[in-house]
């Protein structure tokens, strides 16, 4: 695959942030209200911020004590709320194409009865369509990066390029019944090494595309295909994603022999890198303990959890330990949809109902889950936040809405709450990435959507014969 303005990081993780290094203003947005999501969640009140000439964050704080800006400064006034891009944790936005097949089956019947099968028809074509869909359709919800874990590596990452997002990549590698038609496990991380060798582990404008491994489970993938993912990954400094204890019977063979699944990737040495465990529904105190110490990641996924009756993960007893937690929604075809404001809210209302504690989880501390705390668990600390040196990926709610329409001059405390309980996607306006306008008026800038909707469907037609 040929790729632009390739950037070989400094360190395994990307290049350090330039806390010190002020660099010229491009554009200054001005809104009533920011949300930087940094570690309190505070609220700013006449927020600016400034997005340098690389598309990395300058300044966010009170237009007061913005820093003086040149008069060519692009400047950009918006009549609403700023706050960063949320981060899909957890996601294989290709499958828009398989929305609403199987939609009543439990988790392993769905796989292997319905989606399995399908995804043996994709040809590479279909799975840049359907991810060039479920990029429009995260970037309309305000998404700006997605953690994908699906096959055809390179039209995923084509799609991302033209629709103007971000994402980290991890090429699926599995083995099951019905797909030995996209070749062996070995082939497939051999495949994943030769990308990363060649690229490196960021490439394409200001960074939007990471290369790791999509390792899917310990039950379609042999302990020796883990270890060997985990030494390649190792070796590149690069991010595994994995399937761990989404439902209860899936890895019953793996616990008898293990203990668990979480013990049975230490074992092998795959905790020892850059770890994101998606979903943890089945966690013992051992477990949550053991991925504490290690550092991994996790991706909560309470909707696609819900529909498929997996369970609820412990997000309380997880955030306790200290383990960075994102919020992912799984395929939509699990879901249904790409909305991460739907997670925020059911995460709170699903960790309340499974402690019976009405302040298990707060609005604001949702919030965080869906952007810091997703670039958290991605190891990342260059998204999720509008710090400088971080990346502009910035949203603007339009507050002309039910939601706000007593106003946003309320008490912080009464403005977040809205903001996560009643506004949602319908209030996304906006979207920069790396200070680039994608998302105008709620229409992307680089694609067509009705296009891209026709592309999609006429893939699907094919998928499903």
């Amino acid at each position: 695959m040929s790729t632009v303005d390739f950037m070989r990081p400094a360190f395994p993780g990307g290049a350090p942030l330039r806390q010190n290094a002020r660099m010229p203003t491009a554009l200054r947005l001005h809104a009533p209200i920011a949300v930087p999501c940094d570690a309190d969640c505070s609220v700013i009140r006449d927020a600016v911020v400034d997005v340098d000439e690389h598309g990395r964050i300058g300044y966010c704080g009170p237009r007061e004590g913005a820093p003086p800006r040149a008069q060519e400064t692009a400047v950009r006034e918006c009549g609403g709320i700023l706050l960063p891009g949320l981060i899909n944790a957890h996601a294989h936005s290709p499958m828009t194409l398989l929305r609403g097949m199987g939609g009543d089956l439990p988790l392993l019947r769905w796989l292997r009865e319905v989606i399995w099968p399908a995804e043996a028809r994709l040809r590479p074509a279909d799975v840049r369509a359907g991810m060039e869909l479920g990029s429009v359709e995260m970037l309309r919800a305000g998404v700006t990066t997605s953690a994908e874990m699906y096959f055809s590596g390179e039209s995923v990452a084509e799609a991302v390029l033209a629709v103007g997002s971000r994402v980290v990549l991890g090429p699926a590698v599995i083995s099951a019944p019905g797909l030995e038609g996209m070749g062996s496990w070995q082939g497939m991380v051999e495949a994943v090494d030769r990308w990363i060798d060649a690229d490196g582990l960021r490439f394409g404008p200001a960074d939007r595309i990471e290369l790791g491994y999509g390792a899917h489970s310990a039950y379609t993938l042999p302990p020796e295909a883990l270890r060997r993912i985990g030494e390649s990954a190792q070796q590149r400094g690069a991010l595994v994603q994995t399937h761990v204890a989404e439902a209860a019977d899936e890895d019953r063979e793996q616990r008898e022999r293990h203990g668990s699944v979480p013990a049975l990737l230490d074992s092998l040495g795959v905790l020892d890198g850059r770890v994101l465990a998606a979903h943890c529904v089945h966690l013992s105190d051992a477990d949550i303990e053991l991925f504490a110490d290690r550092g991994t990641g996790i991706a909560h996924c309470p909707g696609s959890n819900a529909k498929l009756a997996s369970g609820t993960a412990r997000l309380v007893d997880l955030l306790a330990a200290g383990i960075p937690v994102g919020l992912g929604t799984d395929g939509p075809s699990s879901n249904d949809d790409l909305d991460l404001w739907e997670e925020v809210q059911l995460s709170v209302m699903l960790a309340r109902l499974s402690t019976g504690d009405a302040m298990a989880l707060t609005a604001p501390g949702a919030l965080l889950a869906a952007t810091r705390g997703g670039a958290a668990a991605l190891h990342r600390d260059d998204i999720g936040a509008l710090e400088p040196g971080r990346w502009a990926d910035v949203v603007h709610l339009d507050v002309d809405d039910p939601a706000f329409a007593t106003g946003i001059d309320t008490p912080d405390e009464q403005l977040l709450s809205n903001l996560v309980w009643a506004a949602g996607s319908r209030c996304v306006r906006d979207v920069w990435v790396a200070g680039e306008e994608v998302l105008r008026d709620r229409e992307p800038t680089r694609v067509d959507r009705r296009a891209v909707q026709a592309a999609a469907r006429t893939a699907a037609q094919h998928v499903r014969g």
